[in-house]
C-alpha cells in the first residue's frame, strides 16, 4: 500500500539521516512530501553540501521551504498517513510543546496532532536541559506522538555508521508500519550469539 508521508527537516545536526529516511520511504514506493527549513539548508551546506537536498528532493513528490504557507501541507485537508520530523531541532519541539505554528513544518505537525495521524519526532541534542525535557514529556502525553532519538545501538552488530543510520531509520519504519530488512532484529541471546 502506498502511503502519503510528510518530512520536516529542521535546523538540527543529522542531514544525512534526513536523506536516509526519504531515500528508504521511496524505495518502498511511498509518495513523500519534504519540508526544509531554512535552518536546515544552513546545516546541510555545512554538513553534506548542498546537493544533498538536491538529492531529497530527486526522492520527494514535492519540496517545500518553511514559509509555504499556501502549499496543500499546511491545511488538514491534505490527507497523509504521517509525518516525521528528522532531525527535530529543540526550537521545533518546544513551539510544537505550545501548540505554535508559525512555519510550515509547525503548521503540518500541527495538522497531524489534530487529525490523530502518526507524528515521529527525532530531535539531535545532547545533552538536554530540564527545559528540553520538560517540553518532550509534554509532547510524549499527546498518543499520537512518538519521539525517537537517533542513538548507538550494538546489539545487532553494527559495523558502519550506515548500519547505526540505519538501525534509526528502521525504527521509524516500524512505527509507520512500513515492512523493512534494514536492521537484525532481536530474538533472543541465544540465537544472537
Amino acid at each position: 500500500m502506498v502511503m502519503k508521508i510528510i518530512v520536516g527537516i529542521t535546523g538540527a545536526s543529522g542531514i544525512r539521516l534526513s536523506y536516509r529516511l526519504v531515500e528508504e520511504l521511496y524505495k518502498h514506493d511511498n509518495e513523500v512530501y519534504t519540508i526544509v527549513t531554512d535552518n536546515a539548508y544552513k546545516v546541510a551546506e555545512a554538513e553534506e553540501g548542498l546537493e544533498v537536498v538536491d538529492k531529497i528532493k530527486g526522492f520527494s513528490k514535492a519540496l517545500y521551504n518553511e514559509r509555504q504557507m499556501d502549499s496543500p501541507l499546511a491545511s488538514a485537508s491534505f490527507l497523509v498517513d504521517g509525518m516525521v520530523i528528522i532531525p527535530c531541532s529543540m526550537n521545533t519541539i518546544a513551539k510544537l510543546a505550545y501548540g505554535i505554528s508559525d512555519n510550515l513544518v509547525l503548521r503540518a505537525a500541527d495538522n497531524q496532532i489534530k487529525m490523530r495521524n502518526k507524528l515521529i519526532l527525532v530531535p539531535r541534542e545532547s545533552p538536554l536541559s530540564s527545559t528540553h525535557l520538560r517540553n518532550l514529556y509534554r509532547l510524549s502525553k499527546i498518543d499520537n506522538i512518538y519521539i525517537i532519538f537517533p542513538l548507538l545501538t550494538y546489539y545487532h552488530k553494527p559495523s558502519s555508521i550506515d548500519d547505526m543510520e540505519n538501525y534509526t531509520i528502521g525504527r521509524i519504519m516500524d512505527v509507520l508500519g512500513i515492512k523493512h530488512n534494514l536492521y537484525r532484529r532481536w530474538t533472543g541471546l541465544a540465537k544472537f550469539k
